[in-house]
């Protein structure tokens, strides 16, 4: 028997706040009492690790978020299994006028929206999705012709226009204007779900020491950096608050620019999710040597600045962003081990996780994505050590027993290995 309260649905996702949140805003905009849900996925779950510290991050911040919606006399509805079948028993108990959500650009989320629309549809709901994690979307930056950019450069530039040229708008609502559904029922707990807390911590994000990014950013051991990653990725933040915040932050601004860029180029390119985005680069004779792939997993390469990266991301679930481009080269050509092998496993440690920048950096450095670096550029590890952490406080401070025999002997000559990947390189592009 339907539950004839009428309400409008907001469907929390990657947008796990109450300041300035586009779903929030457009259901309360209807008139109706809102429901505000949260689904844990089991399509999602199933995949992580059993103490998957980005699932302690999005527990802790629910249960926060639950806490704050109760104050002002609602809560979160709590679902869990497949979307779609969370919606089947929701429309048996309430009626409900319209369900909004983030739009999300994964190729997964999309398959996902789509059924839950379907079905929607059948019940005479409607579904609307809405612009909430980037600024710009889908085709709001493209070519003149019509087509995405898969140049960074220009993208960044009409993006810089369009931004300048408009205004961000406030989604913000009153909470203790709306009425809000109270439900009746509690966050599920990890031992529900299948999982164990972790003790793996996710930082809270921090702007306030960014006035010198552009000088102090790629030397790791400073620690410039602003742990925004894993906030942008749950929408802990809105987007239009940091670069509100950051406008005037040129080289922090084109970091989240990237992001965009490489949101619209999974938008457009799905496949390259799983493929190269230069399908000239399908021929390159991957080693996959499953030895040297798990030396590289546990920070034992003896190259000191690519061990000290793996640990500290073993160790913390992050990795600062220069050593990311180092190990990551080091992997594809020095190794010669296909990247989706990498990207396979930052995808598991990571807490700042987004496949489209991961998917995005890891093809940039293999030299098979696009505005790739091309692929005669391989980094010298030992080079990018003496530029980048010439007093080795980084090195040491995650690799105590470097300089002792405990350290290994390096897992392959730089020269050497530089000279084989170009080989395997040119070889791959001359048999195209």
């Amino acid at each position: 028997m339907r539950r004839q309260e009428a309400v409008s649905v907001a469907w929390l996702r990657r947008d796990l706040r109450l300041d300035d949140n586009r779903a929030l805003s457009e259901a309360a905009a209807g008139g109706h009492a809102v429901l505000v849900l949260f689904i844990f996925d089991t399509d999602i779950l199933d995949e992580l690790d059993r103490d998957d510290h980005r699932l302690t991050f999005i527990h802790d911040t629910l249960s926060a978020l639950h806490r704050e919606f109760s104050a002002h006399g609602g809560g979160i509805r709590f679902g869990y299994g497949k979307p779609t079948d969370v919606f089947k028993a929701l429309t048996e108990q309430y009626d409900i006028k319209s369900v909004h959500a983030a739009s999300d650009y994964e190729p997964y989320a999309r398959q996902r929206d789509k059924a839950v629309a379907e079905y929607l549809k059948t019940q005479h709901i409607p579904y609307q999705g809405h612009k909430d994690q980037v600024i710009f979307e889908k085709n709001e930056i493209v070519k003149q012709d019509g087509n995405p950019y898969t140049v960074f450069t220009p993208y960044k530039k009409q993006w810089l226009q369009r931004f300048r040229s408009g205004t961000l708008k406030d989604h913000s609502i009153d909470p203790g204007k709306i009425k809000w559904i109270r439900p009746e029922n509690a966050i599920p707990t990890f031992t529900e779900l299948g999982f164990r807390r972790s003790a793996k911590k996710v930082l809270p994000f921090d702007l306030s020491h960014l006035d010198k990014y552009e000088q102090q950013r790629n030397y790791p051991a400073i620690g410039c950096t602003s742990h925004l990653g894993p906030h942008l990725r749950f929408g802990t933040v809105s987007i239009r608050r940091i670069v509100s915040r950051m406008a005037g932050n040129a080289s922090f601004l084109s970091e989240l620019i990237w992001r965009e860029f490489f949101m619209q180029i999974l938008y457009h390119y799905p496949r390259a999710v799983y493929s190269n985005f230069k399908e000239k680069y399908n021929g390159i004779a991957w080693r996959n040597d499953e030895e040297e792939f798990m030396r590289w997993c546990r920070g034992r390469t003896g190259y000191p600045v690519v061990d000290a990266g793996m640990r500290q991301l073993n160790t913390t679930g992050y990795m600062h962003n220069r050593v990311r481009m180092i190990t990551a080269g080091f992997l594809c050509k020095h190794l010669l081990i296909d990247w989706r092998w990498g990207e396979a496993y930052f995808a598991r440690r990571l807490s700042d996780y987004e496949l489209s920048s991961n998917n995005g950096n890891w093809q940039w450095a293999a030299g098979t994505g696009c505005d790739a670096a091309p692929y005669f550029r391989i980094f010298n590890p030992e080079e990018q050590l003496r530029r980048f952490d010439p007093e080795m406080e980084y090195v040491r401070r995650w690799i105590p027993e470097y300089g002792t025999d405990a350290y290994p002997e390096p897992v392959v000559d730089h020269r050497w290995a530089r000279e084989r990947a170009l080989g395997v390189y040119k070889k791959a592009l001359n048999e195209k």
